[in-house]
């Protein structure tokens, strides 16, 4: 439909200022398809399109004392048009950065918790190695290791000199790296045997 005498825009919008519901409604009936259209094609969805199309009006009810008559009601539409679109698109770029970083921190914290339970495992695998040491080799690690004790100090307290605590601690340690090496090979086999 094109401006002509049968739709006075001017004088609908006179009416308009004044309330009339009917001046109102032949405006939304004649611009509400072109703004959609343009509208749709800026946000990409159709129900977006719509809310952003409804608010224009509201808008237009709302501001309608203050609408010049003798100014382009088709630019007055489109530049709220415009900046509707703008503040949504703009909020869906909020939404977007908050939903990566929700994401980005949820993934943290599983990364976190991954690392936690996998050095309990580390951790659980070490103390059962430990506990498969011989009862000398292991009261020396655990004193030397566990405690932080020095050589001289576990020398002192089992009466064996700082090479036989020397000794017992590389085997000690050697034994443990093996064992836990072994535990972890047997996990992995576990794991693959499952998938």
């Amino acid at each position: 439909m094109e401006l002509n005498d049968q739709f006075d825009e001017s004088g609908l919008l006179i009416s308009l200022q004044k309330g009339d519901r009917k001046a109102f409604e032949k405006l939304y009936f004649f611009y509400s398809k072109r703004l959609y259209g343009n509208i749709l094609r800026m946000v990409k969805s159709t129900e977006a399109a719509e809310e952003i199309l409804q608010e224009l009006f509201q808008r237009v009810w709302e501001r309608r004392k203050t609408i010049d008559a003798t100014k382009s009601f088709k630019s007055y539409l489109f530049t709220i048009a415009k900046h509707l679109v703008y503040d949504f698109l703009h909020l869906q770029v909020k939404r977007r950065n908050l939903e990566a970083y929700l994401i980005e921190t949820s993934s943290a914290s599983y990364r976190h918790i991954d690392h936690e339970i996998a050095f309990k495992e580390a951790h659980a695998i070490i103390a059962k190695g430990i506990r498969r040491l011989p009862p000398q080799r292991r009261h020396v690690y655990v004193l030397c290791k566990i405690q932080g004790k020095s050589y001289e100090d576990v020398s002192r307290i089992l009466g064996i000199s700082t090479s036989t605590i020397s000794d017992h601690i590389v085997k000690a340690t050697k034994s443990i790296r093996s064992f836990y090496l072994s535990e972890q090979v047997c996990l992995l086999v576990c794991m693959l045997c499952l998938c």
